[in-house]
């Protein structure tokens, strides 16, 4: 067994690719990340890719988009963890991933450098087929271009605050993704509108091989409770899976019941938890 840090995104979806596919929901995030960066290298400069392999076959991965945390596969053997996290020579500030290998990979890291490790946010990752209800909310959905490019800026960056508790990651990077949607072809934005007015955003990007993934979605507070995102996501991902897609993916925060009930009527099954972890000294 040895693990490989590998040069550049494509390579790295070939070789961790059986790894990765055999649970393509559970790995979406990366798998989309990799697909991003090898159509747009410069979004993320300075990111680093690893795998643990046996006789050619990938047992474990991880990627670090900094100033990111360090982004985990679920290992095919348990002992793919220490050897991941031996070879890395890096600072993450943390580590995101499903459950339970976050957490294994969390407790190798501080058991090889010192520290404590701790849960930031619990999230659950749900894929969806077909879309069961599209609920009944006024207006209609259009969508997003350059005209609404601040509008959905300042949205995203309402969403990171509220959400994503202003995570410092994040912070400073709402014109980047909103650009991104806006220009290139795997992604975009979707806005509802009801009586001429905006009142809901859904974005989507970072496809994976045969799917999807849709986020962040947003209602000012003041618009909330009408149904607009219900319908808004899946009159979304019904476009989507029209389009060739077989499977929408999502994350949802645990703390937010509501979010989750929306999503399971809409079609939305639960794939796994996910987690992301914080180090500190």
């Amino acid at each position: 067994m040895r693990t490989v840090e590998i040069d550049g995104p494509e390579a790295f979806l070939e070789r961790a690719g059986p790894l990765l596919l055999a649970d393509e929901a559970r790995h979406n995030l990366m798998l989309g990340i990799g697909a991003l960066l090898v159509d747009t290298p410069d979004y993320y400069p300075e990111a680093r890719f690893w795998v643990v392999e046996e006789r050619g076959q990938p047992l474990g991965a991880a990627l670090r988009t900094p100033p990111h945390n360090l982004l985990v596969a679920q290992p095919a053997r348990a002992d793919a963890v220490p050897a991941l996290v031996s070879a890395i020579e890096d600072d993450p500030p943390g580590v995101t991933g499903g459950l339970p290998e976050a957490e294994d990979v969390a407790s190798a890291w501080v058991a090889a450098h010192g520290g404590r490790w701790a849960p930031r946010m619990a999230m659950r990752i749900h894929a969806l087929r077909a879309v069961r209800t599209r609920g009944n909310a006024s207006g209609g959905m259009r969508t997003a271009g350059t005209a609404d490019r601040e509008l959905a800026i300042a949205w995203w960056h309402a969403f990171a605050d509220e959400a994503l508790e202003g995570h410092r990651a994040e912070r400073g990077r709402e014109t980047v993704s909103v650009d991104h949607r806006l220009s290139d072809p795997d992604c975009g934005i979707r806005l509802w509108v009801d009586g001429g007015e905006v009142v809901s955003l859904a974005a989507y990007g970072g496809p994976t091989p045969n799917g999807i993934r849709i986020g962040p979605v947003y209602t000012p507070p003041g618009l909330r409770g009408r149904g607009y995102a219900t319908s808004l996501v899946a009159t979304l991902s019904e476009e989507l899976l029209a389009g060739g897609r077989r499977f929408c993916f999502l994350y949802t925060d645990l703390a937010n019941p509501t979010s989750n009930r929306i999503y399971a009527r809409i079609g939305y099954e639960p794939v796994c938890d996910s987690t992301e972890i914080t180090f500190t000294a």
